[in-house]
């Protein structure tokens, strides 16, 4: 048995991504934000957290960058893929819709339809679609934009299903931990960095760049975040094909040590057969 804190609360998509992985055994625990959820990984109230990084259509998911990147170090252990779409739900018996709440990311994949059928509405941003969801339940606004079980969980009434501007979409889960356990290579791995460079200056991509194409290290990821020091420093987050102990990864990595100020090991673990 092992404890697990997800982003909350009930009903999200990562709640569900989250029982991909899980059992009935395990303990899930929701919590109000990725901070919170990591920070219960940095503590010790669980074992390990799960959230989102990614969605195919808007992108990263910036706060788990961030919080991966900086404080107490954590490394990723696995991830997870899960398709999502949307529905727009409110309470029983409501009729005039203004103010839709909703995930930013959420939104941003929902945008066509908001403009087409309720131009006028306000959006409110949560900090996940199953909180829109549960702040419809309590009446602090018309209507929410969020998942079908998040619906069934909090006695919503769905108004329209499959809103989403592109059907096809897909958000990419992490598994964090401590660290310590590193998974052996499984043939099909991915391994994350946080690169932080010594001094901006022209090339200092490029020179990170050109170390990955000497060992032949394929990049699946490459996202550029400030630092916070100062306005126009930046530092990277980037994930390679491959594990840590493949000659090739470990040695790209020995050599950025030499012309970066530092990079963080986010992990090596396997990904998500497709």
């Amino acid at each position: 048995m092992s404890t697990y804190a997800y982003l909350g609360p009930v009903g999200t998509f990562t709640e569900a991504a989250l029982k991909k992985i899980t059992t009935d055994s395990d303990i899930r625990t929701p919590y109000a934000n990725v901070t919170a959820a990591l920070d219960a990984v940095r503590t010790g109230s669980a074992d390990f957290a799960l959230v989102p990084i990614e969605n195919s259509i808007e992108g990263v998911v910036a706060r788990t960058l961030d919080e991966l990147a900086t404080g107490d170090p954590l490394v990723i252990a696995g991830e997870v893929t899960l398709p999502v779409s949307f529905a727009l739900m409110t309470r029983p018996g409501i009729t005039e819709i203004k103010r839709i709440a909703t995930h930013p990311h959420a939104e941003a994949q929902c945008r066509t339809y908001v403009a087409t059928h309720y131009p006028h509405a306000e959006i409110i941003p949560t900090n996940s679609t199953a909180a829109a969801a549960e702040a419809i339940s309590r009446g602090e606004f018309d209507a929410a934009i969020a998942s079908s079980a998040a619906a069934s969980h909090f006695g919503l009434e769905i108004r329209a299903e499959n809103i989403g501007d592109n059907n096809g979409a897909i958000t990419r889960f992490v598994l964090v931990q401590k660290p310590g356990n590193l998974p052996e290579p499984s043939g099909n791995d991915r391994t994350s960095l946080a690169v932080f460079i010594d001094i901006d200056h022209a090339g200092a991509l490029l020179e990170i760049l050109t170390v990955f194409a000497k060992y032949q290290v394929n990049l699946t990821f490459i996202q550029s975040r400030p630092t916070g020091r100062e306005l126009g420093h930046y530092h990277f987050i980037i994930d390679v094909e491959g594990h840590i102990k493949d000659t090739s990864v470990g040695s790209s990595i020995d050599e950025l040590q030499e012309i970066c100020d530092d990079i963080r090991f986010l992990g090596s673990y396997p990904r998500e057969a497709r």
